[in-house]
This record gives C-alpha cells, sequence and structure tokens, in this order.
C-alpha cells in the first residue's frame, strides 16, 4: 500500500491545490484531464475550493467520472453526483459533455453495465485497453471500504468487469462502483481523508492490512497519495 503520506492542518486547500496542479500537468501533457470522483462528506468543500481556484481551467477539455453513486436519482440529497453539482458543476459551469453520471435511479446491474460500456467507449477512442484516469479521488470508509467496495460484498473478488452494482448487506442497499482493475489503473489515486476518520484504521490500511478493502488500493503503473487532515 504505502504510497506518499501528506499530513496537514489545512486539508482543504491542500487538497485542491493538489488536484489542480495535477489538471494543469496532464493538460500540459496531453491535451486532457481524466478525473474521478469520490462522494460523501469529506470532498465537499474541496470541490468548492477546486471551483474557487480552479475556474478558469478549461473544463471542455476535462472528463469528470465517478468511482461509486449510491441508487438514487440525480436530485437526491443522497447522490454523489448532486453533491458535485452543486459544489463544483455549477459554480464553474462545467459542460454537460465533460460528465458522465452513473444512473443511480435505474437498475443497478443495467446501470452499471451502461457505466462500463461508457467507460471502455472513451478507452477505445483513445487506443486503450482499459480506460486511465489521469486521477481517481477515492475516501476511507469506518470500517475500511472505498469507493463502494465494502467488506465482505462481491465486487471485492471482481478481476475483469470495471464497473459493477454491488450489493452492501450492512445497507440493505445496491451501490454502483468502480473496481480494483480499474482503479489501480490509474495514473495517479488519491485518498482524501480528514480529521474525524479514525486515525488508527488509516494507519492500518496505509500499511496494508489486508481485512480492509481500500488497503487493495495498489496502482500497478501509477502513483498513490494520502492528503490526511490533522
Amino acid at each position: 500500500m504505502a504510497g506518499e503520506v501528506v499530513r496537514t492542518k489545512t486539508f482543504v486547500p491542500v487538497a485542491a491545490n493538489f488536484i489542480v496542479d495535477l489538471a494543469h500537468k496532464a493538460l500540459a501533457e496531453r491535451n486532457e484531464f481524466r478525473i474521478a470522483l469520490s462522494g460523501g462528506n469529506t470532498p465537499r468543500p474541496v470541490y468548492s475550493e477546486i471551483a474557487r481556484i480552479g475556474r478558469d481551467l478549461p473544463w471542455e477539455r476535462t472528463l469528470i467520472t465517478f468511482g461509486d453513486e449510491r441508487c438514487v436519482p440525480p436530485d437526491d440529497a443522497q447522490s454523489n453526483f448532486r453533491m458535485a453539482g452543486e459544489a463544483l458543476f455549477v459554480p464553474v459551469s462545467v459542460p454537460e459533455k465533460s460528465i458522465m453520471r452513473m444512473r443511480g435511479e435505474i437498475d443497478p446491474a443495467i446501470a452499471a453495465q451502461q457505466y462500463q460500456d461508457d467507460v471502455d467507449l472513451l478507452a477505445t477512442q483513445r487506443g486503450e485497453q482499459i480506460y486511465r484516469h489521469d486521477l481517481i479521488l477515492l475516501g476511507l470508509g469506518d470500517d475500511g471500504h472505498t469507493a463502494s467496495l465494502f467488506p465482505g460484498s462481491a465486487a471485492l473478488n471482481e478481476a475483469t468487469r470495471r464497473v459493477v452494482a454491488n450489493f452492501v448487506s450492512k445497507l440493505n442497499a445496491w451501490r454502483l462502483t468502480f473496481t480494483f482493475p480499474l482503479i489501480n489503473h490509474a495514473r495517479h489515486v488519491c485518498f482524501l481523508v480528514n480529521a474525524s476518520k479514525q486515525a488508527k484504521l488509516t494507519e492500518r490500511v496505509i500499511s496494508g492490512d489486508p481485512q480492509f478493502p481500500a488497503s487493495r488500493v495498489n496502482p500497478t503503473a501509477g502513483k498513490l497519495t494520502w492528503i490526511l487532515g490533522e
């Protein structure tokens, strides 16, 4: 696991600047920036800060995907898409064509297949076997889950599909999620973990404790960064 660990008392600006700097680098090198967003409460202020400092980014040359989504309509309060829209897309007027939304309101298996098809098409158009993100943002749950890869869930064992519908027993709910084959293919993966998280859990995940799904994030030919609020 390991990777670079950044501990900071100014979590939001450090995280936002890290993302915007990576965007500029990708745009300079490849003329587009491919980012997968994470949901939950932790990244919301980070997205708002990106909207403030990254207003002049060429958003028409970004491709924004989602690492996971709750199976709810896009206007639902629990929707990761809605949160990102309020914090980032609307404030900087991100073009609709730059955003790939997971369709949480339809049958989960169909939604997952559609999303994988869309991601695979992007890869084919770019001469890639698997779509390669410049940056995938991830969070860390109190049970060691990341994206919607929960302990004991079927998606942990997925070795070929890139996007799946994953039933989470503890929530009695379906989630849509990236799988490890797609996550670990990224050029860069960054965990955003704020001070409210259990420090002992975070350290165990970083050290590679296999009982936690997040510890299985290890880009095969990319970088891993942890930004930890303190």
